[in-house]
């Protein structure tokens, strides 16, 4: 909180300050009066005021012009970096340089989002902004723009569809679903059928404890159903998991090469329907003009395209 009286303001004409510092610098009304693009008069009456201001005479004419007084003196050497200052802030437009900023900005996402942006976001971060941070709030769906809406995360990379009044949502890349298995644990080919993929077990993620989705919609559908051994709100467990059990995931598709890679799953398309998983930027609108956070958006859309 700042401490400043207000009252004390009430008194004082900001506008004298600049006349004092053009004064002191140019050493004659007449000049200051033209570099203020004032008449001669203003720029008397404006002395007038801040000898009156200041019980000071402030300036004294001599033969070598208006010469400041010591508590002149006294003031301008207080008063000029202040001036400096806020004409810097007040006139300067705003700006983002990354490769000096030491900025540190407060992202939401689930952690399969982690797991699939972040290892590049954090190196194209490393690479152009050596001096930023990021930190990584564990979030889901129902969560996302209650963070962003309190102030606890600068922005969401956000799986959900809820756009309060005061936030922006954009759209950035969409992706599908897949279905991962371990071939130890069972001897699948690929593509799978729609009876390999109900004849066994599934792992299921969900963030509110659910045993169903919108998979066993489609398969209800059909006619079908699926037997659903393990529910977890964390993706990062199903691989070890996997290597273990004879299951099936159904995981989104970025999450895929990473895992095939790693952990020597297969994959396959999953044998029915299933929703568009669209991935979005959210932020609140009282940030539109944050030049740092429209760097950090800019940089995103660029890594979420080139991983899709």
């Amino acid at each position: 909180m700042f401490t400043i009286n207000e009252n004390d303001f009430h008194r004082i004409d900001l506008n004298l300050l600049t006349v004092l510092l053009v004064l002191k610098r140019e050493g004659s009304v007449s000049r200051a009066a033209e570099k203020l693009h004032l008449g001669q008069p203003a720029v008397s009456n404006a002395l007038v005021r801040l000898r009156g201001m200041f019980d000071d005479p402030l300036f004294v004419r001599t033969a070598r012009g208006m010469e400041p007084t010591p508590r002149a003196e006294a003031l301008i050497a207080e008063l000029g970096p202040l001036m400096e200052q806020m004409q810097n802030v007040l006139f300067q437009p705003a700006s983002f340089t990354p490769a000096g900023a030491t900025h540190v900005f407060r992202l939401g996402m689930s952690d399969w989002v982690e797991r699939w942006l972040m290892p590049e976001l954090q190196a194209r971060i490393n690479r152009d902004a050596p001096g930023v941070t990021l930190q990584v709030t564990a979030s889901d769906p129902f969560r996302d723009a209650e963070l962003v809406a309190r102030g606890e995360v600068d922005l969401a990379i956000s799986v959900g569809e809820s756009t309060p009044a005061t936030l922006r949502r954009e759209k950035i890349v969409s992706h599908h679903f897949c279905t991962l298995w371990h071939p130890e644990q069972l001897y699948l080919q690929a593509p799978l059928t729609l009876e390999n993929y109900v004849a066994h077990d599934h792992v299921l993620v969900s963030y509110r404890g659910a045993t169903s989705s919108a998979v066993d919609d489609q398969l209800a559908a059909l006619g079908k159903t699926r037997s659903v051994r393990y529910v977890t709100p964390h993706f990062s467990s199903l691989p070890p998991l996997l290597a273990r059990i004879p299951a099936l995931a159904t995981v989104p598709s970025g999450l895929a090469d990473d895992w095939v890679a790693h952990y020597g799953l297969g994959c396959s398309p999953v044998p029915v329907e299933t929703p568009e998983i669209a991935l979005s930027l959210l932020w609140h609108k009282r940030c539109d003009k944050d030049m740092a956070l429209i760097w950090l958006k800019d940089v995103l859309r660029k890594v979420m395209a080139d991983l899709t």
